[in-house]
């Protein structure tokens, strides 16, 4: 089969190689999916720079989307010819989706309504698990967020476009920091009703002026090492939650005090780590909102499987608005 894969860590034009390896065959209790498309995400590019390569080769990418072409042994022959999109296709695996073939567990291949193409299939594994669970997290998506004030940071990245538009749909006011007009308008498409320049304006006092000095009822957090600054200044509400899934920097000052006596709970998780329960009920209201038509999907940039490494620098860089994208088949 056709694939992308590195040897060891570096920059994309130093150690991604194009060309042929063997095709998988399913194990018992497997899939094995005949991509279409391979989502690239900011996690990839960082593993591909620094995570220890310990395996003959890593093909690189988690998400991605295409047909069950075959089966392993105790998977039933009804999912053959299936439309699937993948979860955790490169967590503690070596081969991932950047290539024509992928074996996972059944579980890990999920149905893909028919309405909603492969492109957008390729955004569900990491971008649309943890907005479903970031939101989950901070108040469900019933009556628990309607009528509260969410902050969104990054409100225009892949994730947080399906933050604003999860936690809108459950009702609640969607505050979201941008880094551009062109950015702000994406939010703004998503549902997010106020935008913060973060990069020109003091987000903290933005805050305090749009809810009247009352600070948000919850920070939806893809940076702590920003926001917890916000928190010392005022800009969570006393009992508030910070639902964080990122952080720019891996040892971070925290002003204790607010913390403390603001009794604001913190809640981390990690997409690729979901307890199975939590993981199931992601699932289960990704794939319904999915078949309802709630949610839009942006694709940023397309590539096909020999350009995987300006894909890399194009998620590199920082400047796409949506979901990048390689088209596989």
């Amino acid at each position: 089969m056709k694939a992308v894969w590195y040897t060891q860590n570096g920059e994309a034009r130093d150690v991604l190689v194009f060309g042929e390896l063997p095709t998988p065959e399913p194990k018992a209790g497997e899939v094995r999916v005949k991509l279409h498309t391979s989502g690239v995400n900011p996690s990839d590019v960082k593993s591909r720079k620094a995570r220890p390569v310990q395996d003959p080769e890593i093909i690189p990418h988690s998400d991605g989307a295409g047909v069950i072409d075959a089966v392993g042994d105790g998977v039933s022959p009804e999912r053959l010819g299936q439309r699937v999109w993948l979860w955790n296709g490169q967590w503690q695996r070596p081969w991932g989706t950047a290539c024509e073939y992928i074996t996972v567990p059944e579980a890990q291949a999920v149905r893909l309504s028919d309405h909603i193409d492969d492109a957008a299939g390729a955004c569900m594994g990491i971008p649309g698990l943890t907005a479903m669970q970031a939101v989950l997290l901070a108040g469900d998506l019933t009556d628990d967020l309607k009528g509260k004030t969410v902050l969104v940071t990054g409100a225009s990245s892949a994730v947080g476009h399906y933050i604003a538009q999860m936690a809108t749909l459950a009702g609640a006011h969607v505050i979201g920091t941008v880094g551009s007009q062109t950015k702000a308008l994406h939010a703004q498409a998503a549902g997010v009703r106020d935008v913060i320049f973060y990069k020109t304006e003091s987000v903290p006092q933005r805050i305090q002026a749009l809810t009247q000095g009352r600070g948000v009822d919850c920070i939806i957090d893809m940076d702590f090492s920003t926001t917890t600054d916000y928190i010392a200044q005022g800009a969570l509400k006393a009992h508030g939650t910070v639902v964080c899934y990122g952080s720019n920097n891996a040892v971070i000052p925290v002003t204790f005090r607010p913390l403390l006596w603001g009794s604001i709970n913190l809640k981390f998780f990690l997409v690729y780590d979901l307890l199975p329960s939590d993981r199931d009920r992601c699932i289960a209201r990704l794939s319904d909102m999915l078949e309802r038509q709630q949610l839009r999907h942006t694709i940023g940039q397309r590539f096909s499987l020999s350009q995987t490494v300006q894909a890399h620098e194009c998620v590199e860089a920082g400047q796409t608005i949506g979901q990048v994208v390689i088209d596989i088949a």
